[in-house]
């Protein structure tokens, strides 16, 4: 099911660049804003968006937020700054270690004995530190903070940290399935490191991938996302493939809360 995926996958994939470049480009210019700043964590979804923000010749700040992160990780995310900024002068970086800062948060909040929830909320928190400190510099210099989230990640399976990752001025990728944003790092020639790397989010402060967590690959996902919109049935699938569209469902079902926008309780004009 991977490699069928990828495969039959068709992009105009300059084009799409192009495209992306410009739109980025238009909105900072009709919202005032100086450029762009994007968090860098070493895999392909910051580089590519880093990348596109680098292209379109307005400042673009990548930072790295590494919290005990694995060097692995930091490795990629150091070669990809070098090299974006080997090849376009708007591009500047700075680094903010913030595992100090996440382990002053456990040192006030009330200890509670480990479990799964606690590790959940934790990883959670990192996102959050994260998001702070890029609007921190957003505000100073007057950038946006573009999101690196893929179709997937963002309308699959709700796979970030609501306020976190998921805390964005503008989402560039939003509308590519990962399979494309691995087409457009190539063709944006993005460090061959992180396009052969394994997706993962590296709040867990170990090496777990992303198919760890969910259980599926991005190639799997990508498959069930389609057939979903097609109205396919579990009837339709062989044991592998019954399998990931449950994974899939599931997700999709029980992170609506992240994927809709948030309800607003609507007063009855009759009560105001």
């Amino acid at each position: 099911m991977k490699n069928s995926i990828l495969k039959h996958k068709v992009m105009n994939t300059p084009e799409v660049a192009t495209y992306i470049i410009e739109w980025l480009k238009n909105y900072a210019t009709n919202a005032k804003v100086n450029g762009f700043v994007v968090g860098i964590s070493g895999g392909i979804d910051s580089a590519v968006t880093s990348t596109l923000c680098a292209k379109t010749n307005l400042p673009t700040l990548c930072v790295e937020l590494p919290i005990h992160q694995a060097q692995s990780q930091v490795s990629r995310a150091q070669e990809h700054i070098a090299q974006l900024k080997k090849r376009f002068e708007n591009v500047t970086s700075v680094n903010v270690d913030l595992t100090s800062t996440f382990e002053c948060f456990k040192n006030v909040v009330p200890k509670i004995a480990p479990s799964p929830k606690v590790d959940l909320a934790l990883a959670n928190t990192r996102a959050r530190l994260r998001m702070s400190t890029l609007y921190y510099f957003a505000g100073l210099q007057g950038l946006l903070v573009a999101g690196t989230g893929n179709k997937v990640e963002d309308f699959g399976v709700g796979f970030f940290t609501k306020y976190g990752d998921g805390g964005v001025d503008l989402s560039p990728i939003a509308d590519l399935v990962k399979s494309e944003v691995y087409l457009l790092g190539a063709y944006l020639n993005v460090p061959e490191s992180i396009q052969k790397a394994q997706p993962t989010d590296g709040l867990f402060g170990d090496s777990r991938t992303d198919e760890d967590q969910i259980g599926a690959s991005y190639d799997e996902l990508e498959w069930a996302m389609e057939m979903q919109a097609k109205g396919k049935t579990l009837q339709d699938f062989t044991a592998r493939e019954q399998e990931v569209y449950k994974i899939y469902t599931r997700l999709n079902r029980i992170n609506q809360h992240k994927i809709v926008p948030i309800p607003v309780c609507e007063i009855p004009k009759n009560l105001k």
